[in-house]
């Protein structure tokens, strides 16, 4: 079909509402442009075992997960791109002795050096997962560690920020960063898809509300920030649509002339 569009939603806070469900007039909407033939497409920072039972509800076989680090065409890995191990095992080291923990995120779970910290109960709990985390402080040495996450204030977060250069921290919670390769982004993960997929730019659209969404929305011109993004991203957008929790991404559509 020669009009079909490409749309790339965020998670948290467009996709999914503040008690972390899709609401029903977002899920009618991703249905209705499917049926138009659209392909609908998700761009997340988290790892794909976190919102499987998303992709199941809604259809989506296509997905760049972990910030453009682990990214999936119609249910085929066609990129992934995992940190160091060296550098996870500098990282470790020094959070351990700031007794900070750390989690490692592969493709099919999430383990954490010690989950009964205030600031992971904070954090993880944040995400409302459907599954127990477990503990595992060695697990990036015999896995693929495509995110690691940081726990810390920001007040504790410049010893790290300054120590790394093939790594980059993006902060997401009071307590929390996520740790991603240098250079790596949705934006970039984006790119990779298009190329694959032989789309124009011009035919995608882009939907999100945080900073790790910023670039995505400057890279793609049909884009849309959520009204409860952060400044940066309805800055970044060409559109503003209202909060995630008052159908917000139901009309984001109808403004793009998507629905």
């Amino acid at each position: 079909m020669s009009n079909r569009k490409l749309i790339f939603f965020d998670i948290d806070g467009t996709l999914y509402n503040s008690d972390k469900v899709v609401p029903a007039e977002a899920k009618k909407a991703v249905r209705q442009l499917k049926e138009d033939g659209h392909i609908v497409a998700i761009a997340t920072g988290r790892g794909p075992f976190m919102y499987k039972k998303l992709r199941e509800e809604l259809g989506i076989e296509t997905y760049i997960s972990y910030n453009g680090q682990y990214i999936v065409f119609e249910g085929q890995v066609i990129y992934d791109n995992p940190i160091e191990s060296s550098t996870l095992e500098k990282l470790s080291a020094q959070a351990h002795s700031n007794n900070h923990p750390v989690a490692f995120c592969d493709e099919k779970d999430l383990r954490v050096s010690t989950k009964e910290h205030e600031h992971v109960k904070a954090g993880i709990g944040s995400l409302k997962l459907d599954f127990e985390v477990s503990e595992d402080k060695a697990y990036f040495e015999d896995n693929a560690i495509y995110q690691s996450l940081l726990f810390c204030t920001e007040e504790e977060e410049r010893e790290y920020t300054a120590s790394y250069d093939d790594v980059y921290f993006l902060r997401w919670h009071e307590f929390c960063m996520d740790v991603i390769p240098a250079g790596g982004s949705k934006a970039e993960g984006i790119k990779t898809l298009l190329d694959k997929m032989n789309i124009d730019i011009k035919d995608t659209y882009a939907f999100g509300d945080g900073p790790n969404d910023v670039e995505m929305l400057e890279l793609i011109e049909n884009s849309v920030a959520m009204g409860n993004g952060v400044q940066e991203a309805k800055a970044a957008s060409r559109y503003v649509t209202g909060h995630v929790d008052e159908n917000g991404l139901y009309d984001g559509l109808k403004m793009t002339g998507l629905l």
